[in-house]
């Protein structure tokens, strides 16, 4: 095995800080440095999204990528196995009688696969996918490259993982700066439109707040309107109806 390989692998699946992070690249490098590193004749990543259900999301070849398709269209597989329970599954001869899995098994021999091997993606409980390994020949891979591939589906999964909990606490950033923007707005409005009518800033709050809601408007937007005009009545005269 080529150690410096491994090495950078480790490197590059762990680097998920950068700013330009690109998912599909980051997976489409742990399918091509499994086949790389690995007795592997090619790879491919299943995902699971938002509401569970399982995606391709890389693979190595198109063949690959074909039979990972195969698997989530027929429901039937090891990837899914995999994902399902959340520990590896092997199948060392999709030739042999008795298949657990027997479309997915002509499928992969059609395709010009022999075994598989599942890993799940996976940290704690929590399994968000799964990679997997696919040979030419039948036969059990080799444990050291087992643990290996192993490792890079667990390093790939805490990368991708801290990139979707990072992009959430993007996500709540910018709804709370919003929330103080909108804030600012809000306070203005109620400021002006208190001097306004001499009245007090908890009566002037209410009233914007009873008019937004009468007219099914955000109060944002009748803060913001009420501030960016220059002379401004509130509540604004009713808009007149064009005749019927």
């Amino acid at each position: 095995m080529d150690t410096e390989l491994l090495s950078d692998t480790f490197v590059d699946l762990a680097d998920t800080m950068v700013a330009d992070f690109d998912v599909i690249d980051f997976l489409h490098l742990l399918t091509d440095r499994s086949v790389r590193l690995l007795a592997a004749s090619a790879a491919g990543v299943v995902l699971a999204d938002p509401r569970g259900e399982l995606r391709v999301a890389a693979a190595s070849s198109e063949e690959a990528e074909l039979l990972e398709l195969f698997q989530l269209q027929n429901d039937q597989g090891p990837c899914l196995e995999c994902f399902r329970t959340g520990r590896p599954v092997t199948a060392r001869d999709l030739t042999g009688p008795l298949q657990r899995w027997p479309r997915f098994a002509d499928a992969a021999a059609q395709s010009g696969f022999r075994a598989v091997e599942a890993l799940p993606m996976r940290l704690r409980d929590q399994v968000i996918g799964a990679l997997n390994l696919f040979r030419a020949e039948p036969g059990p891979f080799d444990p050291a490259d087992l643990r290996i591939a192993q490792a890079l589906a667990d390093v790939a999964t805490i990368g991708l993982l801290h990139a979707r909990n990072l992009r959430r606490r993007e996500t709540v950033a910018e709804q709370l700066q919003a929330a103080l923007n909108s804030r600012v707005v809000i306070e203005q409005a109620k400021g002006k439109l208190a001097e306004r009518l001499s009245i007090d800033m908890d009566r002037a709050f209410q009233m914007l707040r009873d008019y937004a809601r009468n007219t099914n408007q955000h109060l944002t937007d009748v803060a913001r309107d009420f501030v960016d005009r220059a002379t401004a009545e509130f509540p604004p005269p009713a808009r007149r109806q064009p005749p019927g």
